[in-house]
């Protein structure tokens, strides 16, 4: 399973090795990649697409990175199952919301309702780990 993500402060990114701690307890495998580094078609053998992405300014999705990734997969991932992901600083997680509309809206599944932490998942570890295990049972 391919975790693809961006992280601006280093939260989102725990949260990505963390979910992949716990796909990997599962007896699956799990590969994290930084948005920078994944390419259009990457999801295209998979069943399961799993992205993070903190909230950014006013509750959206990181525009220069995260967003273009996005608009360049939407015709790409359109049945598969998705799970949502990321750290936010402040609001009340209206991007998660938003993004997971958006998401259902392209014509796949949503694994759960995605998992958010504030600021640093180091007192929800277990919780990412949790998420993780039950994206690989999906």
């Amino acid at each position: 399973m391919k975790i693809i993500y961006y992280s601006n402060s280093g939260n989102t990114e725990k949260m990505a090795n963390l979910i992949a701690e716990g796909i990997i307890n599962t007896g699956k495998t799990a590969e994290v990649i930084n948005v920078s580094n994944a390419n259009v078609n990457i999801f295209d053998d998979e069943d399961v697409v799993i992205l993070g992405c903190p909230a950014m300014g006013d509750e959206v999705l990181e525009e220069s990175e995260f967003e273009p990734f996005m608009e360049e997969i939407s015709t790409r991932i359109q049945g598969k199952k998705v799970a949502l992901f990321g750290s936010y600083g402040w609001g009340d997680g209206q991007w998660m919301r938003d993004w997971q509309e958006r998401v259902e809206s392209l014509g796949c599944t949503l694994i759960n309702d995605g998992l958010i932490i504030q600021y640093e998942p180091e007192d929800n570890s277990s919780e990412c780990i949790e998420f993780g295990m039950s994206i690989a049972k999906a």
